[in-house]
């Protein structure tokens, strides 16, 4: 679709607007800028390239309340339209009112609210998109919306007690490690320039913190450097093919993190298959979406074989019973859910199975780690204050020695 730069005054203020907006036509344009109170000053069609997928990406907090508030205004009889409109000009981000603002030129240049959406993938994801589209499709957009709210929700929340759980333990681990290299650098080698000054032979344990200590300081810029190109290496490594794949079949094999990595890969399937049976989006579409929209390769590459075995008449429950990544639990829930015609309710009950148990392993995982964390930080500082202390324990004997 050809895009049109435009300077244009507002009916009401007289204020000159200089933007543009794509449209089928000149024609079109100019009848999409009248119907938004601007009086056309000029206008030219764009030679450069078509298309503008503009705007940022969209926090999950913003883009949960755009969608209820998008979801309630439409059930309200609100036109789609005016309710954008709305909730362009009453959110604070900028980067969410760009994209509401070219929803909105698109919508009235002539496109549909999910052909607006797809030009922001980086706001709106395939799941949202096939949500949206269904619910035009099918005469429903209020309800869908509303479903999309929901589901957004629970993800958030879900994200929040994985986050809020993890906090503890990488803010004590983070604080253990900065007093360790505070100790080795700063403090270790003051105690030990005194006990140089003795001439005496100092215990085995302070002799080798001493020499941990002049090897960190030695090399403390090239083990930083190592460290911090390791941890880049590493997160290069896992956004490759070859390494996300080797990550994802890894991490749900981890002992207790695993258990709760592969739970949440789940609990995104069963949700957003429900969402999206709900909202009466074809099974092998379904199928496609859910594949990009668990977050894990391993369980992507077998929902795609799934499909393919769907798409030869074969049952959903089936054709994921084949993969082990799925459990014979959720396998033997889908099967029930096809045999009485509610898969979507039977997926959402998994779901939220699901939510619960990561919820108690989490709780258990954090209850667990406190204490480990707490013994561990004991040791670690306690370890190095006793062998810097054991020379001062036997300090007559090394001043007698200095003497001899």
């Amino acid at each position: 679709m050809p895009a049109f730069n435009y300077v244009a005054r507002e009916a009401n203020t007289g204020s000159e607007v200089l933007n543009s907006l794509e449209a089928a036509s000149m024609e079109a344009a100019i009848d999409a800028l009248l119907k938004r109170d601007l009086l056309v000053v000029s206008i030219e069609e764009k030679v450069s390239k078509k298309g503008r997928t503009a705007g940022g990406k969209v926090s999950l907090k913003d883009l949960v309340m755009f969608t209820r508030q998008l979801a309630t205004m439409v059930d309200a009889g609100m036109a789609v339209l005016g309710s954008l409109k709305g909730l362009a000009k009453q959110t604070n981000n900028k980067v969410m009112r760009d994209v509401i603002s070219d929803i909105c030129t698109r919508i009235e240049s002539g496109e549909s609210l999910s052909d607006g959406m797809a030009r922001h993938p980086k706001a709106f994801n395939q799941l949202y998109l096939c949500m949206i589209a269904a619910g035009e499709k099918g005469g429903m957009l209020a309800e869908v919306l509303a479903r999309l709210a929901t589901y957004l929700e629970a993800t958030a929340s879900l994200r929040r007690k994985v986050k809020s759980a993890l906090m503890y333990p990488i803010v004590v681990t983070v604080v253990a490690i900065a007093i360790t290299i505070f100790l080795l650098v700063k403090v270790v080698p003051v105690f030990g320039e005194i006990f140089d000054s003795f001439k005496g032979k100092l215990p085995a344990p302070t002799m080798f913190l001493i020499e941990v200590s002049n090897f960190f300081q030695a090399w403390f810029i090239p083990i930083m450097l190592l460290m911090l190109a390791s941890a880049y290496g590493w997160m290069f490594f896992i956004k490759t093919k070859r390494g996300r794949e080797f990550w994802d079949s890894t991490r749900i094999k981890l002992p207790v993190f695993g258990n709760i990595a592969h739970c949440i890969c789940l609990a995104r399937f069963t949700r957003t298959f429900a969402s999206l049976v709900r909202s009466g989006v074809p099974i092998l579409g379904v199928m496609q979406t859910v594949s990009k929209a668990c977050g894990n390769v391993v369980m992507e590459k077998a929902i795609v074989a799934a499909a393919q075995d769907i798409q030869l008449g074969e049952n959903i429950s089936d054709a994921l019973g084949k993969h082990p990544i799925f459990p014979d639990m959720i396998i033997r829930m889908m099967t029930a859910g096809e045999q009485t015609g509610k898969i979507d309710d039977m997926m959402e009950r998994i779901a939220d199975y699901l939510d619960e148990e990561i919820e108690t392993v989490l709780a258990g995982l954090t209850s667990l780690i406190e204490p480990i964390l707490i013994i561990f930080l004991g040791v670690v500082v306690g370890g190095i204050v006793i062998c810097m202390f054991l020379p001062i324990f036997k300090l007559s004997s090394l001043v007698g020695n200095e003497h001899h």
